[in-house]
């Protein structure tokens, strides 16, 4: 992808909740065309030579959702990422912290902000954006409306009286990435932000209210926003007919399907590890590490779906290093290994048996830390609780047990594939 001379960062505006498509799941992390906007995104501006730094800003409790997007970006990508900062109740509060956060590390003379839910930003458009920003101030890409622009004033919900019909040969509809000489945009949110304001939706209008001169530049009709479900459905359309960014052209996937199992006696104590969540109990389980039995079984199933072998495998109980170790380490290693293979983890199911404790009131925070230890959505990590009518040492309460299953995408070359299929069609 071209570049130019002059070195950028760029901010991601990703925090925003994306009420508006429906779902549990922001719609940066939606997937279109196997990976999330946020991916896309970010891999985008990643691409380009001339920006060096790119600094997410996301919400307080989207952590698990940008550890997923991170997984489906290559190591050159992710290296310059900055660690993302969270944003505040309003996009211009955002767009501050992301700003603050490269004013802690050093600014830099340029800077790009940039809307997560466009994915479709290319090279050109950057270049474009990067060259406007080095000859002005402030610098905003647009283009041309080809519709007949009203200004009305209200009467009811849904009707209101013309006031005027503007030229639209003097109008733009303005798109992201937007670029600014650092410094001055910077100052511009601290003045707003001191002044009381902090509605302005688009840093082109904060510019112009702090007195910068603002130009606009050719934009690009493609760099669509993504906000209405019916756009995601469009994305996911356009970005399945082009070759995925982290894969060679000839790589394609295959799902894996993995299963784990635990079972771990009770015996003194007053708490027992599940999930990765400390329960406060009147006993405790018999183990050699702290008796994790749902993370013992997810590490079993990621482990089973990629074929290396199992926990005692990688982690003997024989080793004293392990005696008492907290089973999240067990877990991530297999999440590890599922990446290194190149792997995409898509869901995790754990079923506990026990008779005690009951987990209703643990259910989504033993979710919220599975989905944090293996970077994945909280949308793709289930848990489900079960007894067993009072049989078996489950159901005497002598005991406890999990078991789980994972699903797994590893890649597999499509060359190798037609290898196979050619010698097992000589042998045939």
């Amino acid at each position: 992808m071209s570049g130019t001379a002059w070195d950028a960062a760029a901010v991601v505006v990703a925090a925003g909740r994306g009420i508006r498509i429906g779902g549990d799941t922001p719609k940066q992390y939606r997937r279109v065309g196997g990976q999330a906007v946020l991916t896309r995104t970010l891999a985008a501006l990643a691409a380009h030579d001339s920006i060096l730094r790119i600094q997410p800003v996301i919400a307080p409790d989207a952590a698990a959702f940008y550890r997923a997007c991170l997984a489906d970006l290559d190591p050159p990508s992710r290296a310059k990422l900055e660690e993302p900062v969270e944003g505040g109740a309003t996009r211009q509060q955002s767009v501050r912290a992301g700003l603050e956060a490269l004013a802690r590390s050093g600014g830099p003379a340029l800077v790009l902000v940039h809307d997560a839910a466009r994915p479709f930003v290319d090279g050109t458009l950057i270049d474009r954006a990067i060259a406007a920003g080095r000859d002005h101030q402030a610098a905003v890409p647009g283009v041309a409306v080809s519709d007949t622009i009203k200004v009305v004033a209200a009467l009811a919900p849904g009707i209101g009286h013309v006031r005027e019909t503007p030229a639209r040969e003097s109008l733009r509809a303005v798109q992201t990435p937007q670029a600014f000489a650092f410094a001055p945009l910077l100052d511009a949110h601290r003045r707003a932000a001191g002044a009381g304001l902090d509605a302005f939706t688009d840093d082109g209008a904060l510019a112009e209210w702090a007195g910068l001169d603002v130009v606009v530049f050719e934009g690009d009709v493609r760099n669509r926003k993504i906000t209405q479900a019916a756009d995601l459905i469009a994305a996911d359309r356009d970005f399945s007919t082009i070759p995925r960014i982290e894969a060679p052209a000839m790589t394609t996937y295959v799902t894996r399907l993995g299963t784990g199992f635990d079972v771990h006696a009770f015996t003194e104590g007053d708490h027992i590890w599940l999930g990765g969540v400390k329960i406060p109990v009147d006993r405790g389980v018999l183990a050699h590490s702290d008796g994790d039995v749902a993370l013992h079984a997810l590490t079993d199933a990621l482990l089973g779906a990629i074929a290396e072998g199992d926990i005692g495998t990688h982690f003997p109980p024989s080793d004293e290093k392990w005696r008492g170790a907290s089973s999240d380490r067990f877990l991530a290693h297999a999440v590890a290994l599922v990446r290194e293979r190149g792997g995409r983890i898509d869901h995790l199911d754990v079923t506990v048996l026990a008779e005690t404790p009951r987990i209703g009131a643990h259910r989504e925070a033993i979710r919220a830390r599975i989905a944090a230890i293996c970077g994945v959505p909280l949308t793709s990590v289930s848990i489900k609780a079960t007894t067993t009518e009072k049989l078996g040492f489950v159901g005497r309460a002598e005991g406890l047990a999990a078991q789980a299953a994972a699903t797994v995408r590893l890649p597999e070359v499509c060359a190798e594939l037609d290898d196979a299929a050619e010698t097992a069609e000589r042998r045939s």
